[in-house]
C-alpha cells in the first residue's frame, strides 16, 4: 500500500491526522472490513512498514488536533467513547494473530510519519511480536472478603461512657482488624505466586479504588497475566481452585480473560529513537 501525506489528505474544511492503533505481523484478513474505529474517522486501513502492518484510521483536525482532543480526554464520557473505539480497532487488528497496540490517539501528520516511526523500531517490534505469538493475557484481581472497618453501633456508643471498657474494645477491635488485613495480604501474595507457575509474565498494577472496582473491599492485587494458548486450560482450572471457597477465605479471586497483552505489549519500550513522526 502507498502512502499518502498529510498534504494530500487536506480537504475543504480542514485536515486530518492518522491514528494508529495498532501494528501487526500480518496484513488484515478477510472479512476484517466491516470493523469500526473513531465514530468521526473513515474506515480502517492498513500501511505497510517493511515486514510489519499498522492499522490506522483517517481522523479529522478538528476533533482530535490537540485542543480538541486535550479537551475530550478531560470529559469521562467523551474518553470512555474513544477508549471504547480504540480498543474495538486494537481488537479487530488482533485477528491477524500477535498485536502490539499503541496508545490511546497515537497520531501522526500523514502516513509516511506513521510508516517511518514504526520503522524506526521495527526490530524491537518484530520480536515482540514473536515473543506474543499464541499468547494471550489474563486479568485478575483479589479483594479482601471484608468491607474493613464497621461502623460503630449503638453498643459501642453506649460503651463510651464506661471510658476503659470502650478504649479496650477499641483496640482488640483495631488488632482483629489488622490480623485479618495482614491474613487477606498473605493469601493474595500466595493468588500471585501460584497463578505465576502457569504464566510465561506477569505484572502488578496499581490497586484499583472503590470509585473504579465498584467494591467497598479494599482491592489487594490488580495483576495480568500472558499466559501461552496452550496452557490456558491449565491457567484456568488454577483460577477455579484458588476462587474455591475455603481456599483462600480472607479475600475473593475474579478474572478475566483471555485478552488481548495490553500489559506485555509495550510500544514504547521498542522505540530506538524518542518522539519522530508523532503529532504531538
Amino acid at each position: 500500500m502507498s502512502a499518502r501525506t498529510a498534504g494530500d489528505l487536506v480537504g475543504p474544511r480542514g485536515g486530518v491526522l492518522v491514528c494508529v492503533f495498532a501494528v501487526t505481523g500480518a496484513p488484515r484478513p478477510a472479512g476484517a472490513a466491516d470493523a469500526r474505529g473513531h465514530e468521526e474517522g473513515g474506515p480502517l486501513r492498513v500501511l505497510t512498514a517493511g515486514e510489519l502492518f499498522l492499522h490506522v484510521q483517517d481522523v479529522p483536525v478538528a476533533a482530535f488536533g490537540e485542543e480538541p482532543l486535550r479537551a475530550r480526554l478531560e470529559r469521562a464520557d467523551d474518553l470512555e467513547r474513544l477508549a471504547r473505539a480504540h480498543h474495538r480497532a486494537v481488537e479487530a487488528a488482533a485477528r491477524c494473530g500477535a498485536v502490539v497496540p499503541l496508545p490511546l490517539a497515537t497520531l501522526f501528520h500523514g502516513d509516511d510519519s506513521a510508516v517511518a516511526a514504526v520503522a524506526e523500531r521495527s526490530v524491537g517490534l518484530v520480536a515482540l511480536l514473536q515473543r506474543l505469538r499464541g499468547r494471550t493475557e489474563w486479568a485478575v484481581k483479589v479483594h479482601a472478603a471484608g468491607a474493613g472497618v464497621r461502623a460503630p453501633d449503638a453498643g459501642d456508643a453506649a460503651a463510651v461512657a464506661g471510658g476503659r471498657a470502650y478504649l479496650s474494645r477499641a483496640s482488640a477491635r483495631r488488632r482483629t482488624e489488622r490480623e485479618g488485613h495482614a491474613q487477606a495480604l498473605a493469601e493474595a501474595h500466595a493468588v500471585d505466586e501460584e497463578l505465576r507457575r502457569y504464566a510465561v509474565a506477569a505484572t502488578r498494577h496499581r490497586p484499583q479504588s472503590e470509585q473504579l472496582s465498584g467494591r467497598r473491599e479494599p482491592q489487594l492485587l490488580n495483576a495480568a497475566y500472558l499466559v501461552d494458548d496452550a496452557r490456558r486450560n491449565a491457567f484456568r482450572r488454577a483460577l477455579a481452585r484458588l476462587a474455591t471457597a475455603g481456599r483462600a477465605p480472607a479475600v475473593r479471586v475474579t478474572a478475566s480473560g483471555p485478552w488481548v497483552p495490553y500489559s506485555f505489549a509495550r510500544w514504547d519500550e521498542t522505540a530506538e529513537a524518542h518522539g519522530s513522526g508523532v503529532a504531538r
